[in-house]
């Protein structure tokens, strides 16, 4: 059997497929660089098996699924939000678990980017004499999964710039006093972040003037790969974030030299070209990040990196919190983006605000004009 061209989905479709992603969305922060996937097996109107991807290596959602329905597969429908896999990884193809399971319909939000899969699974379960109808909620599944589709897509991290300001859009005064410009929840949902990025990215001058730990203690979760964008190796070797987990420092290729003076054992280097001003070339870092199999990057600073990220239109989630008081002459994240046309500017969309605490956060995405992004 095969599926049609535009299957017609019914309430109850809607309802179970709604269950997959609320289950997927379980393995936040714990999966990458896989997806966040979850799978429910319903037959005759019951729930039968059911289960999400909970760590990377671990067992797959399907596969859990179907061990929890047991015999009960048998005729039943799955519904899960990504396309089953078909290749040998760290588990076994999911596709041979479904059909072995004799279930007889499929029902997938959305098809698997990854060139190992990307339509395979679909098809082998159609040789398999299993119902396949793809769509149902097709949107709301790559929302869920945007850094994974990102990375697959282009080999390149989901970037979220996260910022904390006045209501004036300072970073800090003038004197570089920063601590703590938002209240506690607004820095535990920093943590949060933290947890469910595979790096948090920051400039040497947040490192000089701050000596961050860039660690998660605010919430429970695992520590990202701390990444340190230092083109002239001013990182001192007693800096903070070496005290725990990993740090990836890039730097220039003649500074690379000086990398003996530091801890092998805490700290690795990559060297990238430099743009015409002596900058780290800023896509070739996120290239070499994608190629670590980094899919989500939090940038919580400084300015100038914050700035330079947004003027050459590599943000894709900008998140700001923002506590209601003023620092006037302070230091800012647009230092670097100048324009003389008015039509040339940064403008934010899909925007949400919400209160955080006391503070409040702007969520969004920032767009380019057209004739601005080369």
């Amino acid at each position: 059997m095969s599926d049609t061209l535009f299957p017609e989905f019914s309430q109850e479709d809607e309802r179970y497929m709604r269950m997959a992603l609320a289950l997927a969305e379980k393995g936040r922060g714990q999966v990458s660089p896989n997806p966040m996937v979850g799978a429910v097996i319903v037959k005759e109107g019951e729930v039968v098996g059911k289960g999400y991807h909970s760590r990377y290596g671990g067992p797959h959602a399907e596969a859990i699924a179907i061990a929890d329905a047991g015999l009960r597969a048998d005729g039943a429908t799955l519904y899960v939000n990504l396309e089953p896999c078909v290749h040998f990884g760290r588990t076994p193809p999911c596709v041979e678990k479904i059909a072995k399971a004799r279930i007889l319909r499929v029902v997938i939000a959305i098809k698997d980017p990854d060139r190992l899969v990307n339509g395979k699974g679909i098809e082998y379960l159609r040789r398999s004499h299993i119902h396949v109808d793809v769509g149902l909620l097709e949107a709301q599944a790559r929302a869920l999964n945007q850094a994974y589709f990102k990375h697959r897509e282009t080999g390149l991290p989901l970037i979220i710039l996260k910022l904390a300001t006045a209501l004036d859009g300072k970073l800090a005064t003038s004197t570089g006093d920063s601590r703590w410009i938002t209240d506690e929840e607004a820095r535990r949902y920093s943590h949060q972040l933290r947890t469910e990025s595979d790096a948090v990215m920051v400039g040497i001058g947040t490192i000089l003037k701050d000596n961050p730990q860039l660690t998660v203690r605010l919430v429970t979760g695992h520590n990202p790969l701390k990444v340190i964008l230092d083109t002239k190796l001013r990182m001192p070797a007693d800096a903070k974030v070496f005290d725990e987990g990993k740090t990836l420092i890039f730097t220039s290729r003649e500074s690379l030299a000086r990398r003996e003076s530091y801890d092998a054992a805490k700290v690795s280097f990559a060297a990238v070209d430099l743009t015409e001003d002596g900058r780290l070339n800023l896509k070739k870092v996120l290239k070499e990040l994608g190629r670590r199999q980094i899919a989500q990057l939090l940038v919580e600073g400084g300015g100038m990196l914050a700035s330079e990220l947004l003027r050459q239109g590599l943000v894709d989630r900008f998140i700001c919190c923002i506590n209601l008081s003023f620092l006037g002459k302070g230091i800012g994240y647009t230092d670097t983006i100048e324009y003389s046309n008015i039509n040339e500017r940064i403008c934010l969309k899909d925007v949400k605000v919400s209160w955080l605490g006391k503070d409040l956060r702007l969520e969004a995405r920032p767009c380019l004009p057209d004739s601005s992004r080369k």
